[in-house]
């Protein structure tokens, strides 16, 4: 029985009980958001791992970190080292997007080490051993092999794959029939397209969609279908293409819940802010509410080196408005392969921005951490507000760098601190003063 059957027939496992304590939802809600397929617990039959987590309707907002070696860039050493960032700096999933090294030797040490979902697009990895180890063309990888590569990473124990299966020969022509400032952006959705230009094919994964489905239900692999056609800048957004694929994935959708599969749905991409929540709701409604997984949307598209920041703000707005997981930005998007460092302060814009939105949403228990933040500022307790930051160690950096007032005020204000004036002036003995 796969999850998605055990919560059809409402069975209560012990993965729905440690996944409902830890969310903090009642395991019957759980369950029953399961079934519906508005909520998706990725959670590999061959990965054990410690924050088992879901993502959907009625829970926290969750951020995603992605990591992964390139070809020019092709050491494990510094991927395990970003693993290790994220899993500090709080994400809730990671994915590996590994192009260059040994593919499979970086995935399973990544595994090991992993106490999260891990995600991949397994597309890169069936492309960059043709194209690098055997010298091919992208449209000579075979379907055998694509299919070999999904099924490998499946028994490795990989939680949950982006796969592209929303493109399809009609959107092909959609897209040559209406020009785009910068046609396909998506890595994993060029590929297909050139993959289906190459051989004057249909999209594999499309076409044989059921034998996808069966090696991800054999395994327990949660379904994320990719938005190749994703816009990749303002002017693009909200277009035919973008629309005509969300359309084909929610009627995959459809066809993954019935074969006991459980899914969830990517989205832009890049996006002016007035239209991001008319599409959450256009996807929530063509895609029958199964979970939303954003990248960004970033809302402009004039700030490399910040996009860490332009990122956090389309995801504050797409979670409030009902996206249900985050995929982080890096100031690195467009520029180059994140550093730890990088990958350090997108986690961390990304939670801001989800926690943000959870306060909107009315998730649980999110509000009354800023209520504790605020008692702890009206008290002027220090080490209260670095603890419960959403980044201790930089809270902590900056308070210490303001030299003599750190046992009192801040070093901006001082003596001047404005809560303290604010006491001083409404105190009893000063009441007592002035008569009032």
């Amino acid at each position: 029985m796969s999850i998605r059957e055990d919560a059809l027939q409402g069975t209560i496992t012990p993965l729905f009980q440690e996944c409902a304590a830890r969310e903090g939802v009642s395991v019957e809600s759980l369950i029953a958001g399961i079934a519906d397929g508005t909520i998706c617990l990725p959670k590999n039959a061959h990965h054990d791992f410690d924050r088992v987590m879901a993502i959907g309707k009625g829970l926290s907002t969750k951020v995603n970190a992605n990591i992964g070696a390139s070809r020019d860039l092709p050491e494990i050493g510094q991927e395990l080292q970003k693993l290790c960032v994220c899993l500090k700096a709080g994400a809730d999933a990671v994915m590996d997007l590994s192009m260059g090294g040994n593919l499979n030797e970086i995935r399973r040490e990544i595994l090991k080490s992993c106490p999260i979902p891990l995600g991949t697009v397994p597309i890169y990895q069936s492309i960059a051993e043709i194209v690098e180890q055997q010298g091919k063309k992208i449209g000579e990888v075979t379907v055998d092999h694509i299919f070999r590569t999904i099924e490998e990473q499946a028994k490795d124990g990989v939680d949950f794959m982006t796969i592209h299966c929303g493109i399809t020969r009609n959107t092909l022509e959609r897209i040559r029939n209406h020009q785009r400032l910068m046609g396909v952006v998506s890595r994993g959705g060029s590929f297909t397209i050139e993959w289906m230009s190459y051989n004057n094919k249909e999209n594999p994964m499309y076409e044989r969609f059921d034998d996808l489905l069966a090696i991800l239900k054999e395994h327990e692999v949660t379904l994320s279908l990719g938005d190749g056609i994703r816009p990749g800048c303002l002017a693009d957004a909200t277009d035919r293409g973008q629309v005509q694929e969300l359309i084909h994935l929610g009627e995959l959708t459809q066809r993954a819940w019935e074969a006991g599969v459980q899914v969830m749905i990517e989205g832009p991409g890049h996006m002016p802010m007035d239209q991001i929540a008319a599409n959450i709701l256009l996807q929530k409604r063509l895609c029958h509410g199964a979970p939303f997984y954003v990248l960004g949307p970033l809302v402009t598209d004039i700030a490399p080196g910040y996009d860490h920041i332009t990122g956090a703000i389309g995801g504050a707005i797409a979670a409030a408005a009902g996206a249900d997981f985050l995929c982080y930005v890096t100031p690195a998007e467009h520029l180059k392969l994140p550093s730890p460092e990088d990958v350090h302060e997108g986690v961390i814009a990304s939670r801001i921005a989800a926690h943000a939105a959870d306060i909107v949403k009315g998730v649980p228990g999110a509000f009354d951490q800023d209520i504790a933040m605020a008692k702890c500022r009206n008290n002027l307790d220090w080490k209260g507000q670095i603890d419960l930051s959403v980044d201790p160690q930089k809270a902590r950096r900056y308070r210490d760098e303001g030299g003599s007032y750190k046992g009192d005020a801040c070093s901006m204000c001082g003596s001047y601190c404005a809560i303290k004036v604010y006491k001083q002036a409404m105190s009893p003995k000063r009441q007592d003063q002035t008569g009032k």
